[in-house]
């Protein structure tokens, strides 16, 4: 026998839970990088760290006015999901053509060169290679976790509604 769907109150306090952790957390990772990239004088790293810092300011947003019984913020939530993805792809991109690889540090230079002989490689493409794949694994991460929070917060649009109105 399956198990019947939560009750929307519950759906409702799952959502206010997940939204606020992700908010807050986007917020002052998205925060803390913008300002690492400002002191850093990376003006285009510290415009996309604000422009992601803005996504979880977006959804805490939007968990106040679920809080408050405004159901209008659901699209805050829906709406901060592919601004953040925006913005990681935007970093994704930046990193791979317009920021240079860092110089390399002493206690790695031997590990790395050893790695980029194994590989057939010389210790710049190797360095280069290892940014592309980095990047790669961000932005399909990035594009996995921002759509599973959109598909979630979509899906669970009727139950907040419901949720919402019987506490009006």
């Amino acid at each position: 026998m399956p198990t019947p769907p939560p009750l929307p109150e519950v759906v409702l306090a799952r959502v206010l839970r997940i939204a606020r952790f992700d908010g807050l957390g986007v917020l002052a990772l998205a925060g803390a990088f913008a300002l690492v990239s400002a002191l850093d004088h990376k003006v285009a790293l510290a415009l996309i760290g604000v422009a992601a810092a803005g996504a979880g300011a977006a959804e805490l947003h939007g968990v106040a006015q679920l809080g408050r019984g405004e159901a209008g913020g659901m699209r805050w939530l829906l709406a901060s999901q592919p601004i953040l993805l925006a913005a990681v792809l935007a970093y994704c991109a930046a990193r791979l053509w317009f920021v240079p690889l860092p110089p390399l540090p002493d206690y790695l230079r031997n590990v790395i060169a050893f790695s980029a002989e194994q590989w057939g490689m010389s210790v710049e493409t190797y360095l280069a290679f290892l940014n592309r794949l980095t990047m790669g694994v961000v932005a399909v991460a990035s594009v996995a976790l921002q759509g599973g929070l959109f598909t979630y917060y979509w899906r669970r649009r009727a139950p907040i509604r419901q949720a919402l109105a019987s506490e009006a």
